[in-house]
């Protein structure tokens, strides 16, 4: 079987590494069956900070295409990535395409894949903000109804996407752990199945942390105390883009530096926008805005934060696997469980709100990390075994 990864951000890399180890783990135990895994990077992040780092970092094998296509608006990033990966997969004519997330290299690559007949793959499938101002929540839409193998992170996705037609679903990701009568049933069933997996990103934060502990430096370098700072992230368009948003998130983080020291390593887009709006320099005092950190190095910041101010669905995520109380600077979220838990809040991102609402949140802080402390322990996203699930599910395709 061959299977061709399209990845081109951060989160991707991230989410492609356990699924890289899985396949190395089938060939350690000589399965029947043949993998060959072809890596297409698109090259939508281009920054080595976000890139080449994190291939190295991540144990991921150099990539056998870079599409080379760079920044741009969505319509022509997207444009560019399905006419340059078209090329490719007629080149390699994969059994599967595996698309990873929701970013413009998830979209393009599956819509590419589809158009030429090959089986598309998502992990991550069945998220929903239901706020379709955010690109993301278009390309997570449209990339779920083109896609034949759709592997959801929690029941609630797979819901999602019963409430949006989809028929065939599976339990977990290996037709075996089915009774034999369904198992039937639904191998003769056609595309597309709905793969309930567990979420790729608890395999690599439970790797990922195991390591990070080892070789991490950053509180040292930094100079920061376990729990003695809040950790900011910002980087979505709807944030950065608008410069009433950006600058009234700039300022709700000064306001928390009065506080508490605020760590806030910045996205090279967003760093873009504030030096345009000549708003790097408000990064003074107890507010430290740093390049962008390798994974390891964010897993310990994120870990070690009292409080993590994001608008990121990854590290919203992180923060409630890590236990970690989080804000989250937008009005939705794709991941509620993390709020239902207690463990997340959204402040919004509204200029004329954010203040109000931010001054709410900070005399909030010590209630949350109370009721997180308090919150049940189980978690929804699984036990740390996607990757495996997926691997199977691919594998029972084939028989």
């Amino acid at each position: 079987m061959k299977i061709a990864s399209i990845v081109g951000a951060r989160p991707q890399f991230i989410k492609l590494a356990p699924l890289v180890r899985a396949i190395r783990a089938r060939h350690r135990l000589r399965s029947r069956l043949k993998i060959e895994h072809v890596i297409i990077h698109t090259g939508q992040h281009y920054d080595d900070r976000m890139n080449r780092i994190f291939f190295e970092e991540l144990g991921l094998p150099d990539p056998d295409y870079n599409l080379g296509v760079g920044s741009g608006s969505h319509g022509r990033q997207t444009g560019e990535i399905m006419k340059k990966a078209e090329k490719v997969l007629q080149k390699e004519r994969p059994d599967w395409a595996i698309v990873y997330g929701d970013t413009n290299s998830t979209l393009a690559g599956a819509l590419a894949a589809a158009k030429l007949g090959h089986r598309v793959a998502h992990i991550e499938a069945g998220l929903r903000s239901y706020d379709r101002r955010m690109p993301e929540e278009v390309n997570r839409i449209l990339t779920d109804h083109c896609s034949h193998l759709l592997f959801c992170p929690t029941r609630r996705a797979v819901q999602n996407l019963e409430l949006e037609g989809f028929k065939n679903i599976f339990a977990g990701g290996r037709l075996a752990d089915m009774s034999g009568k369904n198992r039937s049933l639904l191998a003769k069933a056609p595309f597309p199945w709905v793969v309930n997996v567990g979420d790729i990103m608890v395999d690599a934060l439970l790797h990922g942390m195991a390591i990070a502990q080892r070789k991490s430096r950053i509180l040292k370098e930094l100079q920061l105390r376990p729990g003695q700072y809040d950790l900011a992230t910002i980087h979505r368009a709807q944030n950065t883009d608008e410069q009433e948003r950006l600058k009234a998130l700039m300022e709700a983080l000064l306001e928390i530096s009065r506080i508490r020291a605020v760590v806030f390593p910045v996205h090279p887009r967003t760093r873009k926008y504030l030096k345009r709006m000549e708003l790097m320099s408000a990064g003074s005092g107890r507010l430290h805005l740093i390049d962008p950190v390798s994974y390891f190095d964010m897993l310990i910041l994120e870990k070690n934060a009292a409080t993590i101010w994001t608008d990121s669905g990854g590290v919203q995520k992180e923060a409630y696997l890590l236990k970690v109380p989080c804000i989250t600077l937008r009005d939705t979220t794709e991941w509620p469980e993390t709020v239902e838990s207690g463990w997340n809040r959204l402040a919004g991102s509204d200029p004329e709100n954010l203040q109000k609402k931010l001054k709410r949140a900070l005399k909030q802080t010590e209630e949350l990390r109370a009721s997180c402390r308090q919150a049940r322990k189980d978690n929804v996203y699984g036990t740390g075994d996607a990757a495996g699930r997926i691997m199977a599910c691919l594998s029972d395709t084939a028989r």
